[in-house]
């Protein structure tokens, strides 16, 4: 099992940056594709950003491309999301998940792809 912890989150102006963090424990971290989705309130989970378990293959939602960074370090185990100029409708929970799904047959932006999530942390922009 993997277990995730996102932090990082919090309050920030429209324009402004925030980098969330998300560290792994349990199995070989190195071996399992990684993403970030969110969730305003009142709607569902939406896909951000997935990375490739070598860290050589990415994708983004539109909403986020060109904005956002996804970003991994296997030796810390640990998976970032860099979110510059922000805006207001950024305002969500952030999560972290995982898939040992290898990156070529997983379905990178559904959420039933992912077995592990992590508990969330939220951002909210200010405008």
């Amino acid at each position: 099992q993997v277990q995730l912890v996102e932090s990082g989150g919090g309050l920030v102006q429209a324009g402004g940056s925030l980098r969330l963090s998300c560290a792994a424990s349990g199995r070989t971290f190195s071996g399992y594709v990684v993403a970030w989705f969110r969730q305003a309130p009142g709607k569902g989970r939406e896909f951000a950003a997935a990375m490739s378990q070598s860290g050589a293959r990415t994708h983004y939602d539109d909403s986020v491309k060109g904005r956002f960074t996804i970003s991994r370090d296997n030796a810390k185990n640990t998976v970032y999301l860099q979110m510059n100029s922000l805006k207001p409708e950024d305002t969500a929970t952030y999560y972290c998940a995982a898939t040992s799904t290898p990156w070529a047959l997983a379905a990178k932006t559904w959420e039933n792809q992912y077995t592990h999530w992590g508990q969330g942390t939220q951002v909210t922009v200010s405008s």
